[in-house]
């Protein structure tokens, strides 16, 4: 059977780094196994999802280079959950309830106080017919899926090994609202058998409700798929984080982030194999493996995002980045900026460096002697650095730091950056002269 995996977000808001991480591994998942990747929108949610949000999912995911093979959209599908629920009802595995949320939340302090888990107590199951009716009659119920108690609940999990739930200790979860709207539960079951979807692979804190879910994959008739729960993100300071939650595909794009930085870091990230710079897509996931996930918190630390951006930067050929470059800004001057740009928006801050104009810096006497001596000795050997520092070597017997350091200054503006062997040419030796006669004063 063909590998199928889906990311099913619900567009209320936009994609987290959590949310990408799971979007990611799934991608991986499919395509290692030459198998179909799928994008669910979960909007049955009609009074939070907003359209704006299902743009920003699409855009984001597309950013990131994570084509979904298809999309399905919960809001077209509902005639597919009623029939499923019909299914259920006649099976005698959902049942109407009339609680209110004040009596559910009262049932649950209770249970508490009293030592019990604070699940539902299946009252509603208790009513005669008589009963109701009459609470039909007055309103619409809420509907409950009812959990087999017979058996425990085990399924092989991808990550966390062998997993095994007691039914009993489990609320019957609400899958239909009493105005006849969709909870995340059945929906998520019903698209997962429609859609072909062999393997769930999501956050930890998912697996209360797999155990759920499994029951009724098997009260549809259908085989659930494989699931696996990988770690939850962590901030670098070891703790769940505010910050990280909210850290969307837009702050890293304000950031200079490129999306091969970041799915670099998060295709590795909470697995045993090293987090490197590594660009080649198919090699990324030809290395997936559920085996080398831990149980451990996956720590996202930010300043490693920032080095493997810049290693990535640093090995990205011209033509890759040509279109994004500043006008008039060729191979060669490329080859000569790179090794100084951490987020590619610095090239055009080097490359007004080159173009200038500059401000001249404020030299000490000496120095203002010296870089004279420079502009004379550049025209009369040209815009070649070695020469330049060949021939004021002789002149001026400076060396080291006293001999570099204020032609820098004087040629760029600035105490470091890159190459003076290959900037030198791009300034060109008759701007170069005009910058050393300024900083001469």
């Amino acid at each position: 059977m063909t590998t199928t995996t889906r990311f099913a977000p619900s567009p209320t808001g936009v994609l987290h780094v959590g949310n990408v991480r799971t979007a990611l591994h799934n991608s991986m998942l499919a395509k290692k196994s030459g198998g179909r990747f799928l994008l669910r929108i979960d909007d049955t949610d009609a009074a939070r999802s907003r359209e704006d949000y299902v743009a920003a999912i699409r855009a984001d995911l597309a950013w990131l280079g994570l084509h979904p093979d298809g999309e399905e959209r919960q809001s077209a599908r509902l005639d597919l959950y009623a029939e499923g629920f019909e299914k259920l009802k006649a099976a005698g595995r959902v049942y109407p309830c009339w609680e209110t949320s004040q009596e559910l939340d009262l049932k649950r302090k209770v249970a508490l106080g009293r030592g019990l888990p604070p699940i539902y107590d299946r009252a509603a199951l208790s009513l005669t017919e008589a009963e109701r009716e009459a609470k039909a009659a007055g309103e619409a119920p809420h509907w409950r899926f009812k959990l087999d108690h017979s058996e425990p609940i085990t399924w092989h999990d991808g990550v966390r090994g062998p997993q095994k739930f007691d039914a009993g200790q489990l609320s019957d979860p609400v899958v239909r609202r009493a105005d006849g709207s969709w909870l995340y539960m059945l929906p998520s079951v019903i698209d997962d058998i429609a859609m072909g979807v062999t393997d769930v692979l999501r956050g930890e804190d998912h697996v209360s409700n797999t155990a759920v879910q499994l029951q009724m994959f098997t009260a549809l008739g259908a085989p659930p798929p494989r699931f696996a729960h990988e770690a939850l993100l962590v901030g670098s300071e070891g703790k769940l984080s505010k910050r990280l939650g909210s850290l969307g595909c837009d702050a890293f794009r304000a950031r200079g982030i490129e999306p091969g930085a970041l799915v670099a870091l998060l295709a590795r990230l909470g697995t045993s194999l090293p987090v490197e710079a590594i660009a080649d897509r198919d090699a990324l996931a030809a290395s997936f493996n559920l085996a080398t996930f831990g149980r451990a918190p996956a720590r996202f630390d930010e300043e490693e995002l920032a080095r493997l951006n810049t290693a990535l930067i640093h090995a990205m050929p011209y033509h890759q980045v040509a279109a994004r470059l500043p006008s008039g800004m060729d191979e060669a001057a490329w080859a000569a900026i790179r090794p100084n740009v951490t987020v590619l928006d610095d090239a055009a801050q080097w490359w007004a460096v080159v173009t200038g104009p500059i401000e001249a810096p404020a030299l000490a006497d000496e120095d203002k002697a010296f870089v004279a001596q420079a502009a004379a000795a550049l025209e009369a050997g040209g815009a070649d650095w070695q020469a330049l520092i060949a021939a004021l070597k002789l002149m001026s017997e400076r060396k080291g730091k006293a001999l570099f350091q204020p032609l820098r200054q004087a040629l760029t503006g600035l105490d470091h950056g890159p190459d003076m062997a290959s900037l030198l040419p791009l300034i060109g030796a008759s701007e170069a002269q005009a910058r050393l006669l300024r900083a001469a004063g």
